[in-house]
């Protein structure tokens, strides 16, 4: 019996060394090196080492790929913001979480959000999540906002400018940043939300 159900679950995975996950990660990290659309399924086959038919087994074409891989990577923004507004704090403290938590997400999943961060929208699918991208800014520029009446940061500046600098500063990590292990970078996620806030607090006695 374990003989029996060992097999079959071998003969769902495909190729011995890819599961699902494994097989899309390589696939991100290809379209990030050679661009989504310059990578075909052949690239694919050739880069994983296994045919094309292998891969078919896992997904049906290479744009149940990105769909994955960019509801991945904005589910865990979104998921981010979601636990945010659900606390029962200021909205400079839910600020500063999204922005530590944000940095997170980015280390932990580098080339998945690396992947959404180069969309240019040349699909109904790279549109929406664009989109949803857009949402998340103008949520963080909600929070904004309201800590600028709550007197925390400073009201000369516009939410949704600084809403958008914010995101910018955070996502421009991905030019330069190299994981070390899995972990989240704390000490990061603690800087950038040092500089970003340092720019936005309102002065002392006002």
């Amino acid at each position: 019996m374990t003989t029996t159900s060992t097999t079959a679950s071998a003969s769902r995975r495909g190729r011995p060394g890819y599961d699902r996950e494994g097989l899309i990660t390589v696939c991100v990290e290809t379209f990030n090196r050679h661009g989504y659309e310059a990578t075909s399924m052949g690239a694919l086959s050739r880069e994983l080492g296994i045919s094309k038919s292998a891969i078919y087994h896992h997904v049906s074409s290479k744009e149940e790929i990105l769909d994955i891989a960019l509801n991945r990577s904005l589910a865990e923004l979104e998921r981010v913001v979601t636990e945010a507004e659900a606390l029962d704090a200021s909205a400079v403290a839910e600020l500063e979480m999204i922005l530590s938590e944000s940095v997170k997400v980015l280390t932990t999943s580098l080339p998945y959000v690396t992947l959404l961060l180069r969309l240019r929208g040349n699909s109904e699918m790279e549109v929406k999540a664009l989109q949803r991208r857009r949402e998340i800014t103008l949520r963080i520029a909600e929070l904004i906002r309201q800590a600028q009446q709550d007197g925390d940061l400073r009201q000369d500046v516009d939410a949704r400018t600084a809403s958008r600098l914010a995101m910018g500063t955070i996502n421009s990590i991905v030019d330069w940043y190299r994981p070390v292990g899995g972990a989240p970078d704390a000490a990061l996620a603690e800087t950038v939300k040092q500089i970003i806030l340092g720019g936005l607090r309102a002065p002392e006695g006002r």
